[in-house]
């Protein structure tokens, strides 16, 4: 009788990765404009107000990312994980409490803190970790769990509007704790300790195939987290995923009230076409990496700004369905595409020995986009009454960001393992 033969670990974590991200997706981002509609609502805070809570747990964020990838590349992704899923449960909890913004703030930097250590760097830590040759493969698949979190807006804002704000708080908290958890439990930090290498490889096979991967090995330098530093890449790589996240922070925190608010549309219409958008970005995810295996990763990464910076003009002025579905389909698709590519980026350009490090202070520059973008399209919005100006400005704020991939240079300083052939991949 034939031996069953399981799959390479490393796509159970991917599995593990995919569901950990519909939790933060689904349960806190994607519904973050949902919440915002009814807090409005409810107890009368301006747009302003409550955006400043998305930025600043976007700073929290970044000044917490470089320790979040110290803590990944010495404590390992499980660990970091399990002890974000619970700060997310009880974030949720606190959240559902709440009565003055003071305390709306608190609650809401304990729910983001927690999924980010639950989430996007530590899954990307680990899928880097265990994926070589098929890591824009295994990355794209993991982050789906964005997209896929995308789905449940309709079920939330369903609870939302049936039972009430604070319920949907309190059991998205119990969801979490129990599914997030065990997922937790999947995640290991390397593969060799278990007898495998990156892709599934054993350390004795051969042959051609192996001897391809090997020599795919040879041509990623590990740079230092300091050596990395140094280099004018990952600052432009940094500077260039900051301009194009302005577009993503501003829509999952504006997108909502915009159409509610502005264009006189329900609430179930606004979940609807965040359901198109994040069908959309589903479809983006594959397409990314498959596109940047021929035309070259910063082509792609480039083209997905520039969609991102159309779209959000097509939202600044646009009303009619047809325009916001544009808008929703654009968007998404760019989203998806690019997220995969420009993660994967780093660990061509600097190796996979320190990457949750590098990741981590690159975070920290991203971040200054992801704060600032929300704040300035709701103070834009109490100050004129329209959020035209503050989405135009947003807009082309990212299409100038494409300029940092243009003008993209290679690694200036030597790594600690170098190469035995240039460094093709990085530019790609």
């Amino acid at each position: 009788m034939p031996r069953l033969r399981l799959p390479f670990y490393g796509w159970w974590i991917v599995g593990a990765a995919i569901g950990a991200q519909a939790l933060s997706a689904g349960l806190l981002q994607q519904s973050f404009g949902s919440y915002i509609v009814l807090l409005e609502r409810d107890f009368g805070w301006n747009r302003t107000a409550l955006s400043g809570a998305f930025s600043l747990a976007r700073v929290e964020d970044g000044l917490l990312g470089p320790i979040q990838g110290w803590l990944l590349d010495r404590l390992g992704p499980r660990a970091v994980m399990r002890a974000g899923m619970l700060m997310f449960a009880a974030g949720f909890f606190l959240f559902a409490r709440i009565d003055t913004i003071t305390w709306f703030y608190i609650a809401y930097l304990v729910m983001a803190v927690g999924a980010s250590f639950a989430g996007f760097l530590s899954i990307t830590t680990v899928i880097v970790n265990w994926f070589e040759e098929k890591r824009q493969t295994a990355m794209g698949i993991a982050l789906l769990g964005t997209a896929i979190g995308g789905f449940s807006l309709p079920l939330v804002v369903w609870g939302l509007e049936t039972w009430g704000w604070r319920t949907v708080a309190n059991v998205s908290g119990i969801i979490v704790l129990l599914v997030g958890l065990p997922l937790t439990q999947v995640v290991r930090q390397r593969p060799e300790p278990y007898g495998y290498l990156p892709d599934g490889r054993k350390p004795e096979d051969s042959g051609a195939a192996a001897a391809s991967v090997v020599r795919l090995s040879s041509n990623i330098p590990d740079f230092t987290v300091r050596q990395a530093l140094r280099t004018k890449a990952f600052w432009y790589i940094s500077l260039a995923h900051a301009a194009s996240v302005l577009v993503v922070a501003v829509v999952q925190v504006h997108f909502t009230a915009h159409l509610v608010g502005s264009l006189s549309y329900s609430l179930g219409a606004a979940a609807t076409l965040t359901t198109v958008m994040t069908a959309a970005n589903f479809a983006g995810r594959p397409l990314g990496g498959w596109l940047a295996s021929r035309i070259g990763s910063r082509a792609v990464i480039m083209g997905c700004m520039l969609l991102h910076a159309g779209s959000l003009l097509a939202l600044a002025y646009g009303t009619a369905m047809p325009v916001l579905v544009g808008f929703a389909i654009g968007n998404g698709l760019a989203w998806g595409a690019r997220v995969p590519v420009i993660v994967t980026m780093r660990a061509e350009y600097f190796g996979a020995k320190s990457f949750g490090s590098i990741m981590g202070l690159s975070s920290s520059v991203v971040t200054i986009a992801s704060v600032s973008a929300p704040f300035l399209a709701g103070l834009s919005y109490d100050v004129t009454g329209s959020y035209t100006f503050g989405f135009t400005a947003l807009a082309i704020a990212a299409a100038l960001g494409t300029l940092f991939l243009v003008f993209l240079p290679r690694p200036e300083v030597t790594p600690t393992s170098t190469p035995t052939a240039p460094l093709a991949a990085a530019h790609s």
